[in-house]
């Protein structure tokens, strides 16, 4: 059913982590377009202002709040923080994660820990409390942003791939659990994206003695459509996952 003036999360609510920018920020965007009200966690308290500030235009409600998704209860705080505010929860968007890339064998197990409680502890521990809450509603939508990197491997790439894989088994798993409740939970793959995390890459890469066209170039060369992706085209499948229009759908995850 759409709402007679287009939008379609019209008076809905959602909770988006890693929002303060990249892709977590353009769901940000097109969710408050599309008429959702949002909740924004991240790590960084400036950037969240600053998004709050950007999202303010679209006349929807915007609060934010600062969070260490690496402490367990801090995560409790978020979404006590966010059930005060907005009574009904109806999305989750479980996009905050960490890259680090380093060889296997030197890997250490506290980056490995560090890795984990980010990428997929965070996104248990949220996605649990967003459940038994939605459960109560008899809806509600979870969308997981995953990686390519959760279908496949990749090198120097050990933690985080199988972080993301983790990501993905997750969703097939509490979808399955939820189907008879109303309750969507879908998983984005994306490819590479043009964000903070791939100048990041970058940077390191260009101390390595390649420089940014040669690392760019390596990058395109890998990627069928010829060109890295776009924020804004991870947040128009997260409109779609979160909307009424993929109430037939769970546990999948979308490769872009």
């Amino acid at each position: 059913m759409h709402n007679p003036d287009g939008r379609r999360l019209k008076d809905k609510t959602a909770l988006i982590t890693g929002a303060s920018r990249g892709i977590g920020l353009a769901i940000a965007r097109s969710f408050a377009s599309q008429g959702a009200n949002i909740v924004l966690s991240a790590f960084n308290e400036a950037g969240l202002k600053k998004a709050k500030g950007e999202l303010d235009v679209y006349d929807v409600d915007v609060a934010y709040l600062a969070t260490d998704l690496s402490q367990p209860k801090a995560i409790d705080e978020l979404f006590s923080f966010t059930i005060e505010r907005h009574p009904q929860l109806d999305v989750l968007v479980n996009n905050a994660g960490i890259h680090i890339a380093k060889s296997f064998t030197e890997h250490s197990m506290e980056e490995f820990d560090r890795l984990m409680r980010i990428n997929l502890y965070s996104v248990f521990q949220l996605t649990q409390l967003a459940i038994t809450h939605m459960q109560q509603l008899g809806r509600g939508k979870v969308v997981n942003v995953a990686s390519v990197a959760g279908l496949r491997g990749s090198l120097n790439s050990a933690a985080y791939n199988t972080s993301k894989h983790a990501v993905v088994g997750l969703t097939r798993c509490v979808a399955l659990e939820n189907a008879k409740n109303g309750i969507n939970v879908n998983a984005i793959c994306p490819g590479v994206v043009e964000t903070d995390l791939i100048k990041g890459v970058e940077q390191r890469m260009q101390l390595a003695g390649m420089t940014p066209e040669e690392f760019r170039d390596r990058i395109v060369a890998q990627i069928p459509i010829g060109r890295m992706l776009q924020p804004k085209e991870i947040a128009n499948i997260a409109v779609f996952l979160a909307s009424s229009e993929s109430d037939g759908m769970s546990g999948e995850s979308i490769t872009i």
